[in-house]
């Protein structure tokens, strides 16, 4: 039997998913079976996956459903003690697994282990940093606060703690993984490999991409999360929504400039400015009002060559940094 079942739930994902195989293939701890879930792929997919031998490889297809069905039914397959997750876009570096594994070993207290992230962009090259946040034992205010796991594609987590929390849950898709991430942490400690092992690709296809869909998705997590909480961490709820609203302003301003993307970035950051007033005295809110109102105002090529000629205006990571920091 195998020490860790590793799962990867792909819909469509003929562009990335032989990169992503291969570097769970190519992990330094080898003591792993690989379950790929087809979501009911209808592009090449399959074939692609069909085309690497490797005895630790499984395959199963279902008709489609999503992220959050194709996991659980990835954990029904597995046969291992320690289960992780990533997804069919997402890469790993090769000491990933074995990392965590040993820090799960060296502390058996704890039920999950997590690394750092790295964004990627679509042709897998460094984009940014990510959070680069430790916290170890009792994360649960944190995680209240802002996903500090970062992505679906982090964890490495003992099978009796996902048995015991239940399946994720299929309604909150595309934040399925922070609901998941919050009710371990409801009842077990997580600890830090303070290494950057996960690179999140950052894609116009991927879930994350779509604001709405993320903003409905991660404001259910939020209600759902806090209609459970003591009296003593509802004000937290506040801090969590503005986070969210701040990582969702980045997003929509992150692709080519146009006025329906500014007008979207407009309604999100006021929302970050009902849920976390003093973001008025931050320069960052005033430079992000500028580069929205350079989206709304000027066509794509006169929006291009003002951010490009006023960098500090196009540079809106510092949205970022206030999320990032805004645990500590």
């Amino acid at each position: 039997m195998p020490v860790i079942s590793v799962i990867i739930p792909v819909y469509n994902g003929e562009k990335t998913i032989r990169e992503t195989v291969n570097s769970v293939l190519d992990q330094t701890f080898s003591d792993f079976e690989l379950i790929i879930i087809n979501d009911g792929s209808t592009d090449a997919t399959l074939d692609i996956i069909s085309s690497i031998n490797d005895p630790r490889l499984k395959v199963f297809s279902y008709p489609n459903g999503n992220q959050a069905v194709s996991r659980n039914r990835g954990i029904s397959h597995a046969n291992s003690e320690y289960i992780g997750f990533i997804d069919a876009d997402d890469l790993w570096t090769p000491d990933k697994l074995e990392a965590q594994y040993k820090a799960l070993q060296d502390h058996p207290e704890a039920a999950v282990a997590y690394s750092w992230t790295n964004c990627i962009d679509e042709s897998s090259h460094f984009l940014r940093r990510g959070s680069y946040k430790t916290v170890n034992g009792d994360v649960y205010s944190n995680l209240l606060v802002v996903n500090i796991l970062e992505s679906g594609s982090n964890p490495l987590i003992r099978r009796e703690a996902l048995e015991k929390v239940g399946e994720f849950d299929s309604s909150l898709t595309p934040s399925e993984d922070w609901d998941m991430w919050l009710r371990l942490a409801k009842h077990y400690l997580f600890i830090t490999v303070p290494k950057p092992q996960v690179l999140y690709r950052q894609s116009s296809q991927s879930a994350s991409a779509n604001v709405f869909k993320l903003e409905a998705g991660s404001k259910k997590v939020i209600e759902q999360a806090f209609s459970q909480v003591p009296d003593s961490l509802q004000s937290l709820k506040k801090r969590s929504l503005g986070n969210i609203y701040k990582y969702l302003t980045f997003k929509a301003l992150e692709g080519k400039p146009n006025r329906k993307q500014g007008l979207v970035a407009f309604g999100f950051l006021y929302n970050i400015l009902i849920n976390d007033p003093a973001m008025l005295r931050r320069k960052i809110t005033l430079r992000t009002l500028l580069k929205i109102a350079t989206f709304i105002l000027f066509s794509q090529r006169q929006a291009e060559w003002i951010l490009s000629k006023f960098g500090k205006i196009s540079n809106i990571g510092a949205l970022m940094i206030y999320i990032k920091t805004d645990i500590d």
